[in-house]
């Protein structure tokens, strides 16, 4: 390990950056280093301008992914090299606003039925049935699992947040079957060795797979059982503030996005056609 990336790493350390956007931080230099084939610290102002240029016209990533590359590299010029006057940015730009494809309850049902054994089931059953992230999924414990209140503790989550979320006798049933199969100690889904929590790139790896097995043609990883669980709890009801807290989201906004999708209440409702008094159209004949 280099210096610098040792110098890097302690600095999102010290601000307590999520181990994924370490590593998001990190790849992003070494790419613009491996670009140049020099060391970072080598590197001018203008050659880091040309670079993001590259990456949005020549190899045409997402304005949100160049946006990263960007943040990446200004953080590295500032707080590793002391590079406070780096000029480099992005032109602002409205990143589209698409809403997430919903699996039906009877898709959500053949996914499950597609799990190759009974801990990729009990994990894709936690997540619709929690509303969990991958990543606070595969970071539960054993003592997480509250039945006596029954309810789930994240701990951890997004932003370094704790909170509780729903724990379904369904689920728990579940969780329960598992446990007698596989005896996890401390990590709720352990990898093998049951010294380390499962990897989130297995879990990606193994919901596409049931989902091909499915037949389902919907877009998305295993997130989207996380958009299905709040989506099917507005449908059935559920006050949107009660599921904001479940989400764990900070901002009210982020989880009313989930309003656009609810099929519910799109069927209630009326279309100002309806509202409209003409002949009905066998009448004009």
């Amino acid at each position: 390990m280099t210096e610098l990336r040792e110098r890097m790493i302690k600095q999102m350390e010290l601000r307590r950056f999520a181990p994924r956007t370490q590593t998001q931080y990190l790849r992003h230099v070494y790419e613009l280093a491996k670009y140049y084939h020099r060391s970072p610290d080598k590197i001018s102002d203008a050659m880091v301008q040309d670079y993001i240029h590259y990456l949005l016209v020549e190899r045409k990533w997402s304005w949100s992914t160049v946006n990263i590359a960007s943040s990446s590299i200004r953080f590295f010029f500032r707080f590793v090299l002391g590079r406070l006057d780096l000029n480099v940015s992005i032109p602002a730009r409205k990143t589209p606003q698409t809403l997430p494809d919903i699996l039906s309850k009877q898709e959500i049902v053949r996914l499950f039925e597609c799990a190759r054994d009974l801990k990729e089931r009990a994990i894709m059953m936690t997540g619709y049935g929690s509303g969990l992230r991958v990543s606070e999924i595969v970071r539960l414990k054993v003592t997480d699992i509250d039945s006596e209140r029954m309810m789930i503790k994240v701990n951890f989550g997004k932003g370094e947040k704790d909170r509780y979320t729903i724990l379904s006798p369904r689920l728990l049933d579940e969780l329960r079957l598992y446990w007698r199969s596989y005896h996890p100690e401390s990590w709720l889904f352990p990898r093998p060795n049951k010294t380390k929590h499962l990897s989130t790139a297995s879990v990606f790896e193994f919901f596409r797979e049931a989902k091909k097995k499915a037949g389902i043609k919907k877009k998305g990883g295993i997130h989207l059982l996380r958009h299905c669980f709040a989506t099917h709890l507005l449908e059935a009801g559920v006050d949107i503030r009660t599921i904001q807290y479940l989400l764990g989201h900070t901002s009210l906004r982020t989880t009313a996005h989930y309003l656009l999708v609810t099929t519910k209440v799109l069927e209630a409702t009326q279309s100002p056609l309806d509202l409209l008094d003409f002949p009905a159209p066998e009448k004009l004949k």
